[in-house]
């Protein structure tokens, strides 16, 4: 009998993020889910505040529409400001491919961000070139595990500005 993997529970997911231990987690769609549905419970309760292990970290609620199924989701990011723009960075912590809620921000723009109690519709944009580098220096600023996740990634790392529609 094969052994079976430890559940990583939603605490233990939080720690594994903010640690930038995210190999394990990757692979565990369900303790994505787990600690995905954790945050934005406590986000709402509190006001767009989250603590434990993510606690001081600019988080964002952002509603999409799934590129393939069409539903609404919900994921939980970090952000940084640009000015008017909101700043997110499409890490995966540092997996070999783009998160799945990059594919359908790119497929579906228009999306809606819970930030602190606001509320309000931007308009995603893949940024490039020097911006999209100038971005990522900036997002590297707020978390370090950012340039680890770059070296480890094996592909460029896609930003994307969410700006107020």
């Amino acid at each position: 009998m094969a052994d079976t993997p430890e559940k990583i529970s939603a605490t233990r997911a939080r720690e594994m993020a903010r640690d930038g231990d995210t190999q394990q987690l990757i692979g565990d769609r369900q303790a994505i889910d787990e600690l995905n549905q954790a945050v934005i419970r406590e986000f709402r309760a509190n006001q767009g505040i989250v603590g434990g292990a993510m606690a001081g970290w600019p988080v964002l609620l952002l509603t999409m529409t799934g590129a393939k199924t069409g539903r609404t989701l919900v994921r939980p990011l970090l952000y940084v400001r640009d000015g008017e723009r909101l700043v997110i960075v499409a890490s995966y912590g540092g997996a070999p491919q783009n998160p799945p809620w990059y594919h359908n921000l790119v497929a579906n723009p228009v999306a809606t961000v819970e930030v602190g109690t606001q509320v309000f519709k931007v308009t995603a944009k893949e940024v490039f070139g020097a911006e999209r580098d100038w971005l990522y220096a900036e997002a590297a600023k707020l978390s370090p595990l950012f340039v680890e996740y770059q070296s480890r990634a094996k592909r460029r790392i896609p930003v994307l500005t969410l700006t107020r529609v």
